[in-house]
């Protein structure tokens, strides 16, 4: 029986997938039994509570997850929930590399989700480090001297977008690789959009 909450954009990714389609399947069903809608956004299955993001599930090379958008908000009491990396401040992964993992903790999941959408309905959200606290690497700096727009339009973009840049940019440890990041996102700051837009 096709569930009408599946979306065929969905669908559609499914059938393309190359790895973890199985995976992804499952994860896809104990979500949507959770009464979530399903979207695609940023290439993956997305899956929101009353127009805000929940969680998406996404594929890695070694494995594939779960992300909660607002992870950090969790309680965690299984201590299952992973930080991908040191700067991620709100999201949170619950790892697979086999159905059967899946299956294993199919209950727990759920009320980890369940969880999720009573952050959401009460309004919570999560405390970012102001972009003050973030440091604008100095090639960026260069680049604010030399173009006198970049900054008023890089100020302009939301806080989101512009700790994307400074984390992007901020990443290599060598100055030449983030001259060139810096170089190459110019006419996008300045034409308003973030890293991935």
């Amino acid at each position: 029986m096709i569930n009408s909450k599946m979306n065929p954009k969905v669908d559609e990714f499914l059938s393309k997938a190359k790895q973890w389609q199985a995976e992804f399947e499952k994860l896809r069903l104990i979500v949507l039994d959770c009464k979530l809608t399903e979207e695609l956004k940023w290439g993956v299955p997305c899956y929101t509570f009353q127009n805000n993001n929940i969680v998406l599930i996404h594929g890695f090379k070694e494995y594939c997850a779960i992300l909660f958008i607002k992870g950090s908000l969790l309680h965690d009491t299984y201590r299952i929930l992973i930080q991908q990396t040191e700067k991620v401040q709100a999201g949170r992964q619950i790892r697979f590399t086999n159905v059967q993992d899946i299956e294993a903790i199919e209950p727990i999941l759920k009320a980890y989700i369940y969880e999720a959408i009573e952050v959401e309905k009460a309004g919570l959200k999560v405390d970012f480090k102001k972009n003050a606290e973030l440091i604008i690497p100095e090639e960026l700096q260069n680049k604010f001297d030399e173009i006198p727009d970049l900054k008023p339009a890089f100020e302009a973009l939301t806080p989101g977008r512009q700790r994307a840049y400074l984390y992007y940019f901020s990443e290599p440890k060598q100055s030449k690789t983030r001259v060139s990041r810096v170089e190459k996102y110019v006419q996008q700051i300045l034409g308003g959009k973030g890293l991935n837009d």
